[in-house]
């Protein structure tokens, strides 16, 4: 009834005052709106139906599947990702670190299937849910029935990601190897939770991980590089394109990477055309796609907040920082005002966001990152590059792990220090939703003033 009382109501507001534009606006918004909540509870009925969800806290249960995704190798343990024959869902297994699975192999699992737990702290369930996992197991038996039953392309991704992570680790010691796997692969599995800790009061997290802001920020950098190297736009543009895709499909295409490398790419697109207002539209488009295959991303992923946000915030705020930063120089290898604006720009509409989710605020952050992410876009492809020369001809990859090594460590210095300063930064504790609303109020209002001036100025000329 609720549903059928606002779709009623938009299309009243669209058909009687068609003529006025801005109040037939609003009947499409209330329309947009009744879609988005029916395309939700259809997500919601769809997991209450689900076979394998039904057999969660009952009795044992024998079932064949495929690893459907890389391993994710720990110290003691092993969490492999299971496709379930004739069932349709996905279990997230937990077991021990040997024998070792691979992404393909075919097992015959029996053991207990759990609902994932809600911590205290954390909500594992729905951060599950998000990614169509309804069951997980703990230590079950498994027996190994069969390899080789993955997708082949992916098979050799994997197998490339593998060789390269086995030529850093053999010319890079720690915690510089960690820092190169994490800000490469987004495999935070090498670094300590000392470190981790660190990471977070400096605001460098989003460095070691595959997230939208740091996609987003990294696509743009490299472009900003490419066109500093004195490429033409057109040069650097697909330049930019071609390393955001390889760089996807090393890392094994997880759905974080490809989310963030649409959005980079569109980001991208409208820089190349000089049309960053198209862009915005480009975004939208590609976020409501998104959500219509799967409408749980709006509010269960942090992930695709993250990137959508980024993204708009490079898009509208970075021409205003642009003009706050003029006296900085942009140098021709080395383009630090492009760089601090997109990084302030993203940053600026991903912070609610994050205080929200994780509660805290690094003080140190903008001061860090300018110190860290101008070398983000050289130091991944220097990385790449040792790499790969490191698995084809090993005395080549010795020579270029210094300089990676160098970087690495310069990296880890201004981590170190940084986080050993006194107040690095504010703890907040249950932050309430009211915080959202009022922080994106501010930033909408702003971000409008933004675009009305820059129409006044372009008018003016």
């Amino acid at each position: 009834m609720f549903l059928l009382v606002f779709l009623i109501s938009g299309l009243i507001l669209i058909s009687v005052f068609w003529r006025y534009k801005r109040i037939a606006v609003v009947g499409f918004c209330v329309l947009f709106l009744v879609f988005g909540i029916w395309r939700h509870q259809v997500e919601e009925s769809k997991i209450a139906d689900n076979e394998l969800r039904k057999h969660n806290d009952k009795e044992a249960v024998t079932f064949y599947g495929v690893v459907a995704k890389e391993p994710d190798f720990r110290e003691t343990i092993t969490r492999l990702l299971v496709e379930v024959d004739g069932l349709g869902g996905k279990v997230l297994i937990t077991t021990n670190r040997y024998p070792e699975y691979r992404y393909g192999d075919r097992l015959q699992v029996a053991g207990n299937l759990e609902s994932p737990p809600v911590f205290e702290d954390f909500n594992y369930r729905d951060y599950l849910k998000k990614d169509g996992i309804y069951s997980v197991m703990s230590w079950p038996e498994i027996k190994l029935e069969g390899s080789g039953f993955g997708n082949p392309a992916t098979k050799l991704l994997l197998s490339f990601k593998n060789r390269f992570q086995e030529t850093a680790r053999t010319f890079v010691s720690s915690p510089q190897e960690g820092i190169l796997e994490a800000l490469l692969f987004g495999n935070e599995n090498n670094i300590s939770k000392e470190w981790k800790e660190k990471l977070n009061i400096t605001g460098t997290r989003h460095i070691t991980a595959v997230s939208g802001m740091n996609t987003t920020i990294l696509a743009v950098i490299i472009m900003a590089f490419a066109l500093s190297l004195g490429l033409w736009r057109k040069q650097a543009f697909y330049l930019s394109i071609f390393l955001l895709v390889l760089y996807i499909l090393m890392i094994g295409a997880p759905a974080s990477a490809v989310r963030a490398g649409i959005m980079a790419g569109i980001l991208m697109t409208g820089q190349y055309l000089g049309r960053l207002s198209s862009a915005s539209r480009a975004l939208v488009f590609a976020g409501t796609l998104m959500l219509f295959f799967n409408p749980l991303f709006l509010v269960l992923d942090v992930g695709f907040q993250l990137s959508f946000l980024a993204t708009f915030g490079i898009i509208y705020l970075q021409p205003l920082f642009s003009n706050w930063l003029k006296i900085i120089p942009n140098f021709k290898f080395f383009p630090i005002k492009t760089t601090l604006a997109t990084t302030l720009s993203a940053q600026s509409f991903t912070l609610p966001i994050l205080i929200f989710n994780f509660g805290y605020v690094p003080l140190t952050s903008p001061i860090t990152n300018i110190l860290i992410v101008p070398l983000l876009a050289p130091l991944s492809i220097l990385i790449f590059i040792f790499g790969v020369s490191g698995m084809i001809f090993p005395i080549l990859g010795q020579i270029l792990s210094l300089p990676v090594w160098l970087l690495l460590t310069y990296l880890v210095k201004i981590i170190d220090w940084f986080s050993q300063l006194p107040l690095v930064s504010l703890t907040f504790k249950n932050v309430h939703w009211s915080w959202l609303i009022i922080s994106y109020f501010i930033l909408g209002v702003v971000t409008w003033l933004q675009n009305s001036g820059e129409k006044l100025r372009f008018l003016k000329f």
